[in-house]
This record gives C-alpha cells, sequence and structure tokens, in this order.
C-alpha cells in the first residue's frame, strides 16, 4: 500500500459525524479465501544480546477493553443518511481485497509485527514529525519485521508489542540506520485504556488510529473468529474524521467523501451461507464489527499480518 498524501500540521478537532453511527451498503465482497500466514508469536527479542522468548500468543492478548470502539458490535446500528454517497465515492465495482498474505511479486506483504517481553532493551528513535509522535523510547528488537521487508519503499511500519506490560508500539516509516532507529511518527497505545490520541494527532497511521487493532490475523481466523473490527484504505477521503480517528489527511472539502473512521459495515441481510472457511470467519466480521477507514490508499484494501 502506498500512502497517497499525508497531512502532519496539527489540525483542529473536524469530528463530521458521531461515534455510535454505523454505516453499511450492498457491498458484495470477492472473499473466495484468504492466504494463511505463520503466527509469528513466540519470536524473539534481543535484550543486551540475550535472547527474551515470548510465550505468550498474539491471541491470548485483550486488545482494548471490551467496550472500546474496536470491539464495538455495530450490527444492529442505524444507517448514516450519506451512506450511499459514502460507498459510490469509495466505488461500488471494485471487489474487497485482501492486503496480506506470503508474498506478492516476491515481496512479503501484510503488516507484521513482534511480540517482546517487558525486559526488552528500549532504544530512542528521532522522529521527521516528532511533535505529533510518542517520543518513548520503543523497545525495538535489532531484527523487528518492517512492513514491506528492509528494502521497502511503502510504509515501512514496525508494530511491537510489549505482552508483559501491555503496551502497543507503532511506527510510520521505520528505518534502522548506523545511528539507530528513525520513523515518520510513533504513537503508543495502552491496551488496557480506551484512552484516544489527542484531537488532530496522528499515528503510525494517517487516522490517529492504531493499526494492530484492526489487523486481520492468522491466530483469530485459525480460532474460528475474529471479534474486532478491521482496518481498511480508501482512494479519496475528505478534510476530517469521525471518533475513534483522531487526524485527517485530505485537503477536500467533499462531503461524499469519507472522512477518516468511518465505519461501514456488511449488510445483515446478504447472505453469506455459501462462503466457508477463512473467507466466511472475515465476512462474519464484517457483519458484526464492519472496518474502519485509517488511511489513504488502493479502495477497498483491508489490512492483515
Amino acid at each position: 500500500m502506498v500512502r497517497l498524501h499525508r497531512t502532519h500540521s496539527r489540525h483542529s478537532a473536524q469530528t463530521t459525524f458521531g461515534l455510535t453511527v454505523a454505516f453499511y451498503g450492498a457491498m458484495m465482497f470477492a472473499c473466495t479465501g484468504t492466504r494463511s500466514i505463520p503466527d509469528i508469536a513466540g519470536t524473539s527479542g534481543t535484550t543486551g544480546g540475550t535472547p527474551t522468548t515470548v510465550t505468550t500468543s498474539a491471541g491470548a492478548l485483550q486488545i482494548f477493553p471490551a467496550d472500546n470502539p474496536w470491539n464495538q458490535d455495530i450490527s444492529s446500528l442505524p444507517v448514516h443518511p450519506n451512506s450511499a454517497n459514502y460507498l459510490a465515492s469509495i466505488g461500488l465495482d471494485t471487489g474487497l481485497h485482501p492486503d496480506f498474505g506470503t508474498e506478492w511479486e516476491g515481496a512479503p506483504i501484510g503488516i507484521p509485527y513482534v511480540l517482546v517481553g517487558g525486559d526488552q532493551a528500549k532504544v530512542g528513535v528521532t522522529f521527521d514529525y516528532d511533535d505529533e509522535s510518542d517520543p518513548g523510547p520503543y523497545p525495538i528488537p535489532p531484527d523487528a519485521p518492517i512492513e514491506g521487508g528492509a528494502d521497502a519503499s511503502g510504509d515501512r511500519h514496525v508494530i511491537v508489542i510489549d505482552v508483559d506490560n501491555r503496551l502497543l508500539y507503532e511506527l510510520f516509516d521505520a528505518r534502522l540506520t548506523l545511528s539507530g532507529w528513525t520513523a515518520g511518527s510513533g504513537a503508543i497505545f495502552d491496551l488496557t485504556s480506551n484512552a484516544l490520541r489527542p484531537a488532530g494527532w496522528t499515528s503510525a497511521d494517517a487516522a490517529g488510529l492504531p493499526i494492530f487493532a484492526g489487523l486481520v490475523r492468522y491466530d483469530e481466523v485459525a480460532s474460528g473468529r475474529i471479534p474486532h473490527a478491521l482496518r481498511f484504505t480508501v482512494n479519496a477521503t475528505q478534510r476530517g474524521f469521525v471518533l475513534p480517528a483522531t487526524h485527517f489527511a485530505s485537503s477536500s472539502t467533499d462531503p461524499s467523501r469519507p472522512p477518516m473512521g468511518l465505519r461501514l459495515r456488511l449488510k445483515a441481510g446478504y447472505d453469506i451461507s455459501g462462503f466457508t472457511g477463512q473467507s466466511r470467519i472475515v465476512l462474519e466480521a464484517l457483519q458484526r464489527y464492519g472496518m474502519i477507514v485509517a488511511d489513504n490508499g488502493s479502495n477497498w484494501y483491508v489490512s492483515g499480518a
């Protein structure tokens, strides 16, 4: 996924719609299956050269409280009156695309993450946009996976979860240089809290949201249930955001464009009985929890690890 544009300067809090409003449409998702990828639970970090083995799997962690917006069942919420315009803006003739898997054209796809223990050594990070970044330090292993690989030209996210302290660390445009880690922006989230970023702030994502909370993950699909909303991208957004998003990345005032944080769901009346396996699990999550606009990118691209 290539970021089209990203606005990092502080903005006034422009929330165009309420958090409890749900959006949905007749989206005929072409989900014939999702690719399995290996779970990376148990990945070792490094503390002073000594491996720190993590035995907790990502599936064993509570990712934000049960009443967090990411974990909210929105299947019975009303439809917003502008729903049809939002859907038309995103595109009704484009199928849902799983932006994850093993590889694409020889390069890894999806957004990887690494689990570390509380004793993982923390390092400083130099940020391009330090005014909207959490200063850290960050417990990043030197071999932490980077989205797209070490030589990638895309968003280059790095995600680290401290399983002992229940903290989520995320970086955008992360690079390990001879002098240490650098990144465009970074955010730290307490997985036991519903606290949001300050209004107008970005995160490692254009919308100011946590990335990990919305990923399709192997461990959840393997368990038979995805208990949260999914993260997805659209090509063109408006200059506004909907909570829990806190940031926008557009100068457009076109009201038909989706704001950051817009939440869509698959119609409850759409028959998914003909789908089986992994695709059925994803569709069930879309009907119950929906998906949230988190970044500018290709239309209907759903993010996964």
